[in-house]
């Protein structure tokens, strides 16, 4: 679905651009220290837009600083005080998120939209299921993908009222089924771009089948502009996640793609453990697009990394290095890895 073009910061989303990962620190966002360090890591995994919570005068303050050592948007998280996201655009933030309806009085909405207007910041009208308000849903008779839609409808009338329409919508449920519905509901309603997450979604196991279930339903039918996989932990791990549903849909190219086989009897060798570091080893060769196998088995190993540009099998002790499905080198399993690693720069040298 189409949308319109809505800039943050150095970055576009909408119209057609492609969808950027977002994330949010669960650093103190006064803790400049440790905010930054926390995106830059981001920064490195492939986070693309970051957002801090700014519930003190003292966090918004401290966005100046972040930003200036920072490589990505900034948004500032607002939630009831309405002083806080006028500091937090004074004091750089590329875009803001509130829920008007928390903010309070129009007149205080009014303030945040004309401060936002004054910046040419855009604003991200955000619905949760957990804060819909009590007239919806006793309209809907329950918390619903119809009040959610309404909701944020009436939200992003509110602000056009006021003369701004620089917006970002986003309608969140831990309802995996809700949040698709919703979705699928607004994007026939709005031009507006539409970020897209599965909120309270979980642990790292739970988190990421929800997230990845909802999300990809959502974006499979060409719905969504933004992204953020939300995980109870390093976000980190959001990211990571994030990257590998775009890419599974196909909405996403470049970077390494690792496939390992699920382990059986035949395994001989710690495939889960390899399987795990040369995971951790590809992300620092996101500028390639290739497809690497980690197989526990020296019998089926090198047929079923047929598909794959590189791969390695393991044996007793020892293992092999394979490339297009033909067997390069045998080498000792603990070598296994720099190997990998070799034949990747190696990669990376011609494509420069």
């Amino acid at each position: 679905m189409k949308t319109r073009e809505v800039r943050i910061g150095d970055r576009v989303i909408g119209g057609g651009n492609p969808i950027l990962i977002q994330s949010m620190c669960n650093t103190k966002t006064e803790d400049v220290e440790s905010t930054v360090a926390q995106i830059l890591r981001l920064e490195q995994a492939g986070c693309e837009i970051i957002r801090v919570a700014v519930p003190t005068m003292e966090a918004a303050a401290a966005l100046k600083e972040i930003k200036r050592r920072i490589h990505i948007p900034l948004v500032a998280d607002i939630h009831f005080d309405y002083r806080l996201a006028i500091a937090a655009m004074e004091c750089g933030a590329d875009k803001i998120r509130i829920n008007p309806g928390n903010i309070g009085a129009q007149e205080r909405v009014q303030a945040v939209v004309d401060k936002a207007k004054e910046y040419g910041l855009p604003i991200r009208v955000g619905v949760n299921s957990g804060s819909l308000e009590k007239p919806l849903i006793a309209k809907y008779g329950g918390v619903t993908a119809e009040g959610l839609v309404e909701s944020a409808l009436e939200k992003t009338a509110l602000i056009e009222g006021m003369g701004y329409d620089n917006l970002v919508i986003s309608i969140k449920s831990s309802d995996v089924m809700m949040c698709v519905r919703a979705h699928e509901l607004i994007s026939q309603k709005t031009h507006y771009p539409l970020h897209v997450g599965i909120t309270e979604a979980g642990t790292l196991t739970a988190g990421n089948i929800k997230s990845a279930v909802g999300l990809g339903i959502i974006l499979h039918q060409g719905i969504g502009d933004t992204i953020r996989v939300s995980l109870t932990g390093d976000p980190v791990e959001e990211v990571k996640s994030a990257k590998l549903i775009l890419k599974t849909l196909g909405l996403r190219k470049g970077g390494v793609e690792v496939v390992s086989c699920p382990t059986c009897g035949r395994t001989q060798i710690d495939l889960i453990g390899l399987a795990n570091q040369v995971e951790t080893m590809v992300s620092e060769f996101d500028q390639l697009d290739v497809k690497v196998a980690v197989m526990g088995c020296v019998v089926n190993g090198p047929g079923e990394a047929r598909e794959a540009d590189l791969g390695i099998a393991g044996g007793i002790g020892e293992g092999l290095l394979i490339r297009k499905g033909e067997v390069i080198r045998k080498l000792p399993e603990s070598q296994l890895l720099s190997a990998l690693r070799e034949e990747l720069e190696a990669v990376a040298r011609d494509k420069a």
